[in-house]
C-alpha cells in the first residue's frame, strides 16, 4: 500500500460503498454505520449450524436431494419424492438448545448462525406459509424459536441463514417467479418479526442478482424491522460484508469479511467426517483474525439433535485456547503484518500479537517496522531474544518454547498499529513471483491461475477443473538454482493428491528427481540437493480437481 490507512479512512471507504446502494444504508452516516458493525468486528468468531431433516442420510444438505435445481442445474443422489419426506420421520428428540448455545460460549464464539431454510426449501422455523416445515415433523417443534430463546437469555448474538433459491416451492424461477417473491419476503418478513432481536441475516443467494431476488425492496424492510442488523452479500447487493467459502479470506482491511469454513469437510451431518484437527482449526481463526477477518465455523448436528460429541470437544478445546490467549483475537485488527506461512498479527492500539503459526528454525525474520519497538515478550510463556534495525526485525526464541499450535510474541509500539501500511511478508521460497504455468486451470479463470501457488499469498490458490485426476504445475526460476526441500500446501480439502513427481527440465526432457504420495494440508519434503531453472509438480494421481494453495521451493538449510 503506497500510503499511511487508518481505521478512519477505512470506514470512510466502506460508506462511501454503502451509500452506491442507498437501499441498503439509508441515511446512515460512516460513524453509524461503524457502530452497527463495532461488536460484529469485534466478535471474530461464530457458530454456523447446518442441519435439517437430510441429517437422516447423512449427505450433504440441499445439494443431496435429486429432482430440478431451476437457476442451478445438476441433482442430487437421494430421489426427490424420499428427500422431500425425510421429515416426517425427523424426530430430534436429543435438540436442546441451551446445550447448543452453551457449546457455542465455551467455545469462545461470540454469535450463532443457525439455517432456517437451505435451497430444499425446508423451513426450520414455524412459518405460517407454508407446510413444509419442522413443526409439521414428528418433533413438533420450533426449533429456530428455542435457539433464539436460549441465545437472548444467555446474550449470544443471534443469526439465521436463509436461502432465497428453493428448489422445492413450484413458483421458484418459472413465470409465477413474482408469486415466489411474495413467499420469500413473506418468510424473511416472519424472521424478523416473529424471534426477537435478530442480529445477522445470513442469506446463500448460489450467485443470484438483486433483480432476482427483489432486494431492493427487501433490505429497507428487513432494517425498518430490524435496523441493527448486520446482512451479509450473498443476496445482490454488498451489504454489510464479504463471504469467502471454505478457505480463508486474503487480507482485506478496508472492507469487513467472513469465512465460512466446515469443522469436517460436509456442511451437514456425516457419518465418520473427516474432522480437522486442533491445530487445523486454531490456525484457521488466526489467520481469519490476522487478515483482518472473522470464522463462521460450521458444524451439523446428529439426527438426534445432538452435536457429535468429537465435534463439540473440538470446539471446547478452541474454547480453552482461547480463554488463555484469546486477548490476541477479539476486539483486534489485522495487521500491520499480512498473514503468510509465517503465521498472522493482530493489534490493538499500539501493541502487535505476532501469531508463529510455523517456524523454520528458532529466529523470524521479519520486515522492519517504521516506528520503535518500545517492548517485546512471549505471551505464550518462555523468553525471546527481540532485534530491531532499519533492515530487519529478527526474533529468536529457543525451540523448547515455540508452541506446536501458536508462539505469541508481543510487541508494544511507540505509536498505534494502525497508523501502519499493511506489509507483506515473502517466504525464502525461491520460486515466489517467478513465471509459472499449469496445464489446467479451473475454467480458465485467472483467478486459480498457476502464478497464485507463488505468490506467497495463503488466501490465492492454483485450482483444477473438476474431475481432473492428473495434471502438472511448473516455475521457472530464472537461473539455474540449487535447492533440496519443496513445501506444499494443497487446499479444499487436503487428500486429493494420491502421487506426485518432482522434476527438473534437463535439455529437452523432464526428469523426476523426487516421488511421493499424499501430500496434504502442509507437506514438507526433502532430497539431496538438485540444481535447476525449471521446476515441474507432476500430479500422477488425484482423486478429484487438485488445488494447491503455495508450492514453494527453498534452498538449502544452513548448518551450524
Amino acid at each position: 500500500m503506497a500510503r499511511t490507512r487508518t481505521i478512519l479512512s477505512g470506514i470512510m471507504a466502506l460508506w462511501i460503498c454503502a451509500a452506491a446502494i442507498a437501499q441498503t444504508l439509508p441515511q446512515e452516516t460512516p460513524e453509524q454505520y461503524q457502530q452497527r458493525m463495532d461488536w460484529w468486528q469485534q466478535a471474530r468468531f461464530g457458530l454456523f449450524i447446518h442441519w435439517g431433516p437430510v441429517s437422516l442420510k447423512g449427505t450433504e444438505i440441499g445439494w443431496s436431494r435429486g429432482g430440478e435445481r431451476r437457476g442451478t442445474g445438476g441433482t442430487g443422489e437421494i430421489p426427490v419424492e424420499e428427500y422431500d419426506n425425510l421429515y416426517k420421520r425427523f424426530n430430534p428428540v436429543r435438540f436442546n438448545a441451551q446445550e447448543w448455545v452453551a457449546l457455542a460460549k465455551d467455545a469462545g464464539m461470540k454469535y450463532l448462525v443457525f439455517t432456517s431454510r437451505h435451497h430444499d426449501g425446508f423451513s426450520m422455523f414455524d412459518s405460517a406459509l407454508t407446510d413444509y416445515k419442522i413443526t409439521n415433523s414428528p418433533f413438533g417443534r420450533d426449533v429456530a424459536r428455542e435457539l433464539a430463546n436460549a441465545c437472548h437469555q444467555t446474550n449470544l448474538r443471534l443469526g439465521f441463514y436463509y436461502s432465497p433459491p428453493d428448489w422445492h416451492n413450484p413458483d421458484y424461477r418459472t413465470e409465477n417467479h413474482a408469486r415466489y417473491l411474495d413467499y420469500f419476503h413473506g418468510q424473511i418478513r416472519e424472521l424478523c418479526t416473529n424471534y426477537g432481536r435478530l442480529d445477522i441475516l445470513w442469506f446463500d443467494g448460489l450467485g443470484g442478482t438483486a433483480k432476482d431476488w427483489d432486494s431492493e425492496k427487501l433490505f429497507p424492510m428487513i432494517r425498518s424491522l430490524q435496523p441493527r442488523i448486520v446482512i451479509n452479500n450473498r443476496a445482490g447487493l454488498m451489504a454489510d460484508h464479504d463471504t469467502p467459502e471454505q478457505e480463508i479470506g486474503k487480507f482485506q482491511n478496508s472492507r469487513p469479511w467472513e469465512s465460512c469454513i466446515t469443522i469436517c469437510n460436509q456442511w451437514a451431518w456425516k457419518p465418520d467426517d473427516t474432522m480437522k484437527s486442533l491445530k487445523q482449526c486454531l490456525d484457521t481463526l488466526i489467520l481469519c483474525a490476522g487478515g483482518d477477518g472473522n470464522l463462521l465455523f460450521n458444524v451439523g448436528p446428529m439426527p438426534d439433535g445432538r452435536v457429535e460429541p468429537r465435534q463439540a470437544d473440538r470446539l471446547r478445546e478452541m474454547g480453552a485456547w482461547l480463554r488463555q490467549y484469546g486477548k490476541s483475537i477479539y476486539a483486534t485488527r489485522g495487521g500491520p503484518y499480512k498473514p503468510g506461512q509465517w503465521g498472522a498479527a493482530t493489534y490493538q492500539s499500539n501493541r502487535v500479537y505476532l501469531h508463529i503459526l510455523n517456524w523454520s528454525d528458532k529466529t523470524l525474520t521479519l520486515p522492519p517496522l517504521p516506528c520503535k519497538v518500545t517492548g517485546s515478550s512471549l505471551m505464550t510463556g518462555g523468553k525471546l531474544t527481540f532485534t530491531q534495525s532499519d533492515q530487519a526485525i529478527e526474533i529468536a526464541v529457543d525451540p523448547k518454547d515455540q508452541q506446536d499450535i501458536d508462539t505469541i510474541v508481543v510487541l508494544e509500539l511507540d505509536k498505534p498499529a494502525n497508523t501502519i501500511a499493511p506489509i507483506n511478508i515473502h517466504s525464502a521460497s525461491l520460486a515466489s513471483g517467478k513465471k509459472a504455468t499449469a496445464s489446467n486451470v479451473h475454467q480458465k479463470d485467472p483467478n486459480y491461475g498457476a502464478d497464485k501457488a507463488f505468490d506467497d499469498d495463503d488466501a490465492t490458490r492454483w485450482a483444477t477443473d473438476g474431475g481432473t485426476h492428473q495434471a502438472w504445475l511448473q516455475v521457472d526460476l530464472g537461473k539455474p538454482t540449487a535447492f533440496n526441500r519443496v513445501m506444499i500446501n494443497e487446499a479444499c480439502p487436503p487428500g486429493r493428491i494420491q502421487k506426485f513427481q518432482l522434476e527438473r527440465l534437463e535439455g529437452d526432457a523432464w526428469k523426476p528427481f523426487f516421488e511421493g504420495k499424499t501430500v496434504g494440508e502442509k507437506g514438507e519434503f526433502k532430497f539431496e540437493t538438485v540444481t535447476a531453472q525449471q521446476v515441474r509438480l507432476n500430479i500422477l494421481e488425484a482423486t478429484e480437481g487438485p488445488t494447491i494453495w503455495e508450492f514453494q521451493i527453498l534452498p538449502p538449510e544452513k548448518k551450524n
